[in-house]
């Protein structure tokens, strides 16, 4: 190495020495001085102080010989490496009681000692002169780009097993030693595809590892329970064992092309390079494989957990898929598709109950051509599904009839492209519908647990659709409920219109050759057939016709028509005007609301009782006092049902004329009272705005 190129990476050892070496120091004495906090495992306290030795031996070497990667560099290196491994294992694996940790660090942990004592061999052996260096510099750099893909394997695994609220306090760690094992992974992957390090990287990697302790540093303030108490989920299992199953293959890869350039002659390098360059093309292929990945978690399911589910994932999984979903045809399709997943099917459809709930019929699917078949309710295969509650295998099923009873399968199940099982939705004690899945991307035992996953899964898919199905009845209940209301105030006016009418009819045999009559009558007759269009309107379009904006009401005219309406029925209707008020509202509206009243107090009243209609102007108000000597309503009946629709002390009446005037005097701002005695008679009191003409519309303005 040449003098500068020696003196940066010096430097660079001399940097790492100084910060490890405080690092430590503050380890040490957080342990033995400030006894009040937490220390950290001294694993970790070991792995830093080797650093700073491994930076020292670094610094002395580098002045002395030039080499950078002397043996006792590499000695240094493999020590703080082995002790960086101990501390991760043991955070993945804490320790039980009466138990050593390094029982339970499985795989990884075998794989470190295997690379930490083949590379150490190495060292020896080429110490005592048993092994060329030439060996050396071809196998060195494999081993120690094994450690590096093994420590990333170890920080990925711990920080995806922390859980959520952890992952603050270790974000630092993680990148502290991520950055050191990636550096490392870079500068030896160089070596072993090139045949020799990089020696600019070289220089380098003591200030690199040497960035590392800030982050470090953090890590340690933040963590107070460096212990914390981990679990391995099937996600970090399968994710880890990938990226070691990919950093194997690319070792392997990398091993056959060193091999080739240097025995494939002038054309050694291009072939390199060329066999580099197809096995990433194929790991990446590997890597976005839907089928490649199902074997790869059923192969783990079935060799590392005595479980094949992680259920808390799955059920979370299976459970958010379905509520995300907003309208019948998206809750299809997740249902499908979140069952499929579950099995690792490609594909899957849905068959529901019709509404009439005569015969099942494909609502949706997912990957899965659609079917206009139609499965009877009553079929036997529905049947089955209902009285035996099972998964349908169809391959079973096809194979050994006699263990489903010889059922038959309807053809829109059995042809289905790659159908394989039948999953039903049972609610209750009946059945909702069932799911056709495909056969999976990889063979996939059906045992007792993965039908158990499936039965739960399928009896929750069937709560959630029928109560999407209540939903939309309930919805459609509401559209005919208003539908309902609105009919009633349209035969309620009907009614009135008919009364009119009869009434009409009634005088016409008395005064049909009487040129006013006739007048009156044809005014009438059109007024009628006015409203009844209006009504027709308000049926088609489901709600009132709009009325315009209100405006100044004569309340004297009105009370003087109604007095008049009531004399044509041969009745006497006592109106005082005290004041000569205007209200504001829609005039229509209004005179229905005093009609009804007036009608009400009529009909409650015998032709020798009293009737009456009361003006006048109290505290800025209109105030309306209808009033009779009649029979009178009960206080429960004025105080709980008076205002509801469909409530009357009338045996032919609906009830509907009170609570659309109660409505009405409401949105205008009005108060209505009502005073009724059982035997008495009753008043009731209207309280409505003053409309004044002289200031608000000089149009409205009464005569003299």
């Amino acid at each position: 190495m040449d003098t500068p190129a020696a003196d940066l990476t010096a430097y660079g050892f001399a940097l790492a020495a100084l910060l490890y070496a405080l690092f430590a120091g503050y380890l040490v004495r957080t342990a033995y001085v400030r006894r009040a906090q937490l220390p950290p495992p001294w694993p970790f306290t070991g792995a830093v102080l080797a650093s700073a030795v491994w930076a020292m031996v670094g610094i002395g070497e580098t002045w002395i010989t030039g080499d950078a990667e002397a043996p006792s560099i590499i000695a240094a290196d493999l020590a703080r490496h082995a002790l960086w491994f101990l501390f991760l294992l043991g955070q993945i694996h804490p320790p039980r009681a009466g138990r050593a940790p390094w029982r339970d660090f499985g795989a990884l942990g075998v794989a470190a000692v295997l690379l930490i004592a083949a590379e150490a061999a190495l060292l020896a052996a080429v110490a005592a002169g048993a092994v060329p260096a030439a060996l050396r510099v071809r196998v060195e750099p494999l081993l120690l780009l094994g450690l590096a893909v093994l420590g990333l394997i170890l920080v990925e695994q711990l920080y995806r097993n922390l859980p959520e609220d952890s992952h603050w306090s270790a974000k630092p760690l993680a990148l502290g030693l991520g950055l050191m094992f990636v550096f490392d992974l870079y500068l030896y992957s160089q070596a072993v595809l090139f045949a020799s390090l990089d020696s600019d990287a070289l220089a380098v990697r003591g200030a690199v590892h040497a960035l590392a302790v800030p982050l470090l540093f953090v890590a340690s303030k933040r963590h107070v329970n460096w212990v914390g108490k981990l679990r391995v989920s099937r996600a970090a299992a399968f994710h880890s064992a990938t990226l070691l199953l990919a950093g194997v293959y690319l070792l392997f890869m990398s091993a056959i092309g060193y091999y080739v350039r240097y025995t494939g002659g002038e054309w050694g390098r291009a072939l390199q390079i060329a066999l580099l360059a197809a096995a990433l093309a194929a790991l990446a292929v590997l890597a976005v494989s839907g089928t490649v990945r199902a074997r790869l978690r059923v192969f783990f399911g079935k060799h590392l957990f005595h479980y094949r589910y992680d259920y808390r994932k799955e059920w979370l999984q299976f459970t958010s898929r379905l509520t995300a979903q907003h309208s019948p045809q998206e809750l299809a399709t997740s249902v499908t598709h979140g069952l499929a997943d579950l099995v690792e099917s490609p594909a899957g459809a849905l068959w529901l109950k019709t509404a009439d709930g005569s015969a099942f019929v494909q609502a949706g699917g997912w990957n899965m051509a659609a079917s206009a078949a139609r499965e009877p309710a009553d079929s036997p295969f529905a049947a089955f599904l209902l009285a035996r509650g099972w998964i349908v295998d169809l391959g079973e099923c096809r194979d050994r009839p006699e263990r489903y009873d010889h059922l038959a399968v309807p053809d829109s199940v059995r042809l289905a492209p790659q159908a394989w099982l039948v999953v039903p939705l049972i609610v209750g004690d009946a059945l909702a519908g069932y799911v056709v899945l495909a056969r999976p991307r990889t063979p996939l035992e059906l045992d007792w647990e993965v039908t158990d996953l499936l039965k739960t899964a399928a009896r929750q898919a069937a709560a959630f659709l029928a109560q999407m199905q209540a939903t939309e009845a309930l919805l459609e209940a509401r559209k005919f409920d208003a539908f309902n209301r609105m009919s009633a105030f349209v035969v309620h006016d009907l009614k009135n219109i008919v009364t009119q009418l009869s009434l009409l009819l009634k005088n016409a045999q008395r005064h049909r050759d009487n040129p006013e009559f006739q007048q009156d009558m044809l005014a009438t007759v059109e007024n009628s057939l006015e409203k009844m269009r209006q009504l027709m309107l308000q049926l088609r379009e489901g709600q009132a016709p709009a009325a315009g904006r209100p405006s100044g009401v004569d309340l004297a005219s009105i009370a003087q028509r109604l007095a008049a309406m009531a004399r044509d029925r041969g009745r006497e209707v006592e109106v005082k005007v005290v004041d000569r008020v205007m209200t504001r509202g829609h005039e229509e509206r209004v005179e229905r609301v005093l009609g009804h009243l007036v009608h009400n107090a009529l009909d409650a009243t015998r032709p020798d009782q009293r009737v009456w209609l009361k003006l006048e102007r109290a505290s800025g108000q209109a105030r309306i006092e209808v009033g009779d000597t009649g029979c009178g309503m009960s206080p429960e009946f004025v105080a709980h049902r008076l205002f509801k629709p469909f409530s009357s002390t009338k045996k032919t009446g609906m009830g509907i004329g009170t609570f659309e005037s109660f409505q009405y005097v409401q949105e205008l701002g009005g108060k209505i009272d009502v005073r009724s005695q059982e035997g008495a008679g009753t008043v009731v009191t209207l309280l409505m705005p003053l409309f004044d003409a002289g200031t608000e519309d000089r149009t409205l303005a009464l005569p003299a």
